[in-house]
């Protein structure tokens, strides 16, 4: 193979919409409002028009959205907050800067989201919030998780970093976009997800108003009114250049998805009868993005795999190597390995193979054959 393969090809999708981008871009730099700019505000209605979302408030990163959700919900130190095992870092890292105590919940082995079922046997009388992380492109159970956590009067905050613009599915057959089914959504605009700038970016969505305009003071030093600050709050922002560019991107959202469902299926296609390694699943309460397409390797084959496609030119990626409660940062809580089964595991077996809008046909044929090989040689 000549050409060098991407995760993730951020530079030929600019290419594609390079006159947009180009052209929105030039108009916020001369217009030099680079705080709070015509941008911000033209995307937060794009924002919520796309998510179908009666309030949007961007902010300066994924991580700051958890953090304002959760400071916006009321939560004190002390209070506990149940999160996944199986996740990234900043999921429980503002839990943890918050002064909140984590309590970890393993994960479905299939889905790779909480795992509901063991929802209600976490819950305790300092129980305020369950985080569930909409997990590689796809939404957690929320109606189970919703239901449980109306039972216990506690809010629900999804983490929708890596699944904007994944719908879930109701049993009645009706749908709501991932980060508007429970308490509040937030999402990161990192440049690698469905929906990336060209730099930090992070948004809240909610139909609670109260709520909204809580977190909207929050995000901005705790003031409504210039100096006039009502709440201890942050300093986040989403710059006016991010916005312009998100502004003409979300315009593409459901494009990019396409393309990547398109790439994913067509590895479903080709891996999904080999021995020994297991495709992504498919769960019947979402659509799936594939902001990753992430697959298992069984019989702790999975680094040897991942050094076999390296040797052949193929990048892959393991998300994530640690579970949250084994992390060196984390031993505070009192978690040992064996607590969370499922997610050790899958610690252990999972990678993510290429993905992304601008996969050539000619490319991923190449990263199937080597994929194949593994598995019909000798290794």
């Amino acid at each position: 193979m000549n050409e060098k393969i991407q995760m993730v090809d951020l530079k030929n999708q600019y290419l594609r919409i390079k006159e947009e981008i180009d052209q929105s871009l030039l108009s916020a730099v001369a217009e030099t409002a680079y705080i709070n700019g015509p941008q911000v505000k033209a995307f937060i209605e794009s924002l919520k028009s796309f998510n179908q979302v009666q309030h949007a408030v961007t902010c300066g990163n994924g991580t700051d959205a958890l953090q304002i959700a959760m400071m916006g919900l009321g939560f004190k130190p002390g209070d506990e907050v149940i999160v996944p095992a199986f996740t990234y870092i900043a999921t429980v890292e503002v839990i943890a800067l918050l002064g909140l105590i984590p309590k970890f919940i393993d994960v479905r082995p299939d889905t790779f989201e909480l795992d509901y079922e063991q929802l209600e046997s976490k819950i305790t009388d300092k129980t305020v919030g369950i985080v569930p992380v909409h997990l590689f492109g796809q939404c957690s159970n929320m109606e189970a998780i919703n239901a449980i956590a109306a039972k216990y009067g506690i809010s629900v905050i999804e983490d929708t970093a890596q699944a904007m613009g994944a719908e879930y599915i109701y049993t009645d057959g009706h749908k709501q976009f991932a980060g508007t089914v429970g308490t509040i959504g937030t999402t990161s605009f990192f440049p690698s997800k469905n929906l990336g700038c060209f730099g930090d970016g992070g948004a809240l969505l909610t139909n609670d108003e109260t709520l909204a305009q809580r977190v909207h003071i929050i995000a901005n030093h705790g003031q409504r009114q210039k100096y006039h600050h009502e709440s201890i709050g942050v300093n986040s922002r989403l710059d006016t250049v991010q916005a312009a560019i998100l502004n003409v991107k979300i315009n593409h959202l459901h494009e990019y998805a396409r393309a990547r469902q398109a790439v994913a299926a067509k590895y479903d296609s080709s891996l999904g009868d080999i021995e020994g390694i297991s495709i992504p699943v498919r769960a019947n309460y979402s659509t799936h993005v594939f902001n990753q397409y992430t697959c298992k390797i069984a019989n702790n084959r999975r680094d040897a795999f991942k050094a076999f496609l390296q040797e052949r030119g193929v990048p892959s990626m393991v998300y994530y190597p640690i579970p949250v409660h084994l992390q060196q940062a984390y031993g505070q809580y009192g978690y040992n390995e064996g607590d969370f089964p499922v997610s050790e595991q899958l610690c252990r077996d999972v990678i993510s193979l290429p993905i992304h809008t601008e996969m050539k046909e000619e490319i991923q044929d190449y990263i199937i054959e080597q994929v194949k090989a593994f598995f019909t040689d000798e290794h």
